[in-house]
Parts: structure tokens; C-alpha cells; sequence
């Protein structure tokens, strides 16, 4: 063997050693994920798929640097807590959350543990934060924007369907932030010439009476709906769909799930974009930073879907300039 040969061999048996014992040593992180969904759901699954694939582009590779628990929880409010409890005594270096549900049962558990959260409507009002620029706390995240949104939705359903007059919104009372997007509706809609009154609904068996409602009452023909976003509708939007379906009445909702679905048109959040944000607010915990310094910040991408096939059998005619604004368009 030539010397030159001989010497790198050696020094690469020194060097072997040193790479294998740092791999052996380098500390295995741990974040703990808390879905207050199902986990057979495909788009829950998709959001996740999302946030892995961000967190793996930073660096973390599960089973290699980083182990994550992901608990999966009903919208039930005692099942939830159950899970938290369970998640908590594993002791996580972060948690990531989605939904208001699940934040407040963490804040009510944990004051250390850096927790970032997307899905929240007011973090503020909520009292999950101090400030949005500054939470101060433990917790931080990104939100599904100003109530204003919920404004904008109620402008595109006229636009798609000019001869409503009086507009539901299907919401969830317990949850104060779709109390505050209501408001916000009732605002916005005398300048669109609209009456909007809200349709209580917690569960899956006052969703379904609230429509059977809306579709049985005189002059349902004028009759539009709105459906704000909270983990019972996502896990029934199946059901909600096919009931605004049955009784012709033409609706807007928030999650883009719900068009790609058969609902008739959705505007709001990109979910799985907001999933990549956290993934990154969670790379930069794990690296140091303090979750009370890191902003909770709105979204920067709303996407309007128009399920043209679904108007079509409503009767409807989508305008060419709506279409043109579309960030996809289902025939």
C-alpha cells in the first residue's frame, strides 16, 4: 500500500469514531401534536402531510433527530382534556395545535412549554396571547385572519347567487371568535342588501336540524348559508353538504375542502399553507427561540374555489369576471 493511501486510510479511522459517537449523542426532540379531529380523515391527513414535509425541508427527520406523538382528539371538550393530560405527562420539547378547543386545554395545563397553533380565529380575545406583534407567553401561532373575512364570503355568495335576500350562518356558539365572525356578517350585509341571522349549531344533530329548517321554511328560494369552520362541521362536512345540496340552497364556506368536495363555492385560509408556516415557527423553538418574541401572524393566502358543477345543478350561472378571480375551478 503507498504511504499517501495508508494515511488517509488512518486518518479516516480516527475520524469514523468522533462522526458515529456525535450521531449516537445528538439529542432526540420530541413534539407532541394535538388534532382535535378525526385521524381517518383525508384532509386532516393532507395538512399534516404538509407540515411533516416542511419540517423534514428544515431538517428534522423523524426517527433520526426528532420523534413526533401525534394525539387525536373528538371536538369534545372532557376528551380533549384527556388527551392533553396524556400528552403533557410525556413531557414534549413543543406542541403544535390546531383549533381553539385544543389550545385552551393546553393553556389551562401548561405555562412552559412553547405551544404553536394555527386554526385560531382570535387569539387575543380568546386570551391564548397578550399581543398579536408580541404574545408574551408561551403560546404563539397563525391565525385565520381578521373577522372581516367572513365579510368578504358573504360578498361572494350574493355575487354567485344575486337573487338571495336573507343569509344563514351555521356556527358554533361555545366557540366566542364565531360569535365575533357573526357580527362581523350582520355588518357587512345591509350594504349588500342582506338580512343575516345566525343558526346555532354544536353538534352534529343541531347541524343537521338547522338546515332541514332553512330548507323546509316558505321562500327558501331566497334563502343563502354560510358555513363557519369549526371541527364539527369539518367532520361532518359530508353530511353538511349533501343536506344544502338536497334543499337547493346555495353556500360559502371557509376550508377549500369543502368546494373540492361538492360544496358550491369556498373562500378563506389555506390550511396546508398554514401548516408550512408552523412547521417553521417549530424549527425555530427547537433552535432556541422564544414563542412570547415569534408574532402570531394572519394568513397572507386566501383561495376562492368554485365548484362550477355544483352550480350548475343549483341553477346558478357563475359571473365570467368571479371566475376569472377563481384559484381553482371545479366542472
Amino acid at each position: 500500500m503507498r504511504r499517501r493511501e495508508f494515511i488517509a486510510l488512518v486518518g479516516g479511522l480516527l475520524t469514523w469514531p468522533r462522526v458515529v459517537y456525535a450521531q449516537q449523542t445528538e439529542r432526540m426532540r420530541r413534539l407532541a401534536i394535538l388534532m382535535p379531529f378525526a385521524e381517518t380523515d383525508p384532509e386532516i391527513q393532507r395538512w399534516l402531510t404538509a407540515f411533516a414535509e416542511a419540517l423534514r425541508q428544515s431538517g428534522w427527520i423523524e426517527g433520526r433527530n426528532i420523534r413526533i406523538d401525534t394525539y387525536w382528539a373528538t371536538p369534545d371538550v372532557a376528551r380533549i382534556s384527556s388527551v392533553v393530560a396524556n400528552l403533557i405527562d410525556r413531557k414534549p420539547d413543543v406542541i403544535f395545535a390546531t383549533g381553539p378547543l385544543a389550545v385552551a386545554a393546553l393553556r389551562q395545563t401548561t405555562g412552559k412549554i412553547p405551544i404553536v397553533f394555527t386554526g385560531v380565529a382570535d387569539p387575543v380575545g380568546s386570551g391564548f396571547v397578550a399581543g398579536l406583534a408580541r404574545p408574551g407567553g408561551n403560546i404563539t401561532g397563525f391565525t385565520l385572519g381578521e373577522f372581516t373575512l367572513s365579510g368578504k364570503m358573504l360578498g361572494v355568495l350574493k355575487q354567485i347567487a344575486p337573487q338571495i335576500t336573507r343569509v344563514s350562518v351555521i356556527y358554533n356558539p361555545q366557540q366566542v371568535p364565531q360569535v365575533g365572525r357573526l357580527a362581523a356578517i350582520q355588518t357587512a350585509a345591509p350594504s349588500l342588501g342582506l338580512q343575516v341571522n345566525g343558526a346555532s349549531a354544536a353538534n352534529v344533530d343541531e347541524i343537521t336540524q338547522a338546515i332541514e329548517n332553512l330548507g323546509t321554511e316558505p321562500n327558501r328560494g331566497v334563502r343563502g348559508v354560510i358555513v363557519l369552520p369549526y371541527p364539527v362541521a369539518i367532520a361532518n362536512r359530508s353530511l353538511i353538504i349533501t343536506l344544502l345540496a338536497r334543499h337547493r340552497l346555495p353556500a360559502i364556506y371557509e376550508y377549500p375542502v369543502f368546494a373540492r368536495e361538492g360544496g358550491l363555492v369556498s373562500y378563506g385560509t389555506d390550511r396546508a399553507d398554514q401548516m408550512r408556516q408552523a412547521a417553521s415557527y417549530i424549527d425555530r423553538i427547537l433552535n432556541g427561540a422564544n414563542p412570547a418574541d415569534l408574532p402570531v401572524q394572519d394568513p397572507t393566502k386566501f383561495t376562492l374555489i368554485i365548484n362550477v358543477k355544483t352550480a350548475k345543478t343549483l341553477g346558478l350561472t357563475v359571473p365570467p369576471a368571479l371566475l376569472a378571480g377563481a384559484d381553482e375551478i371545479i366542472e
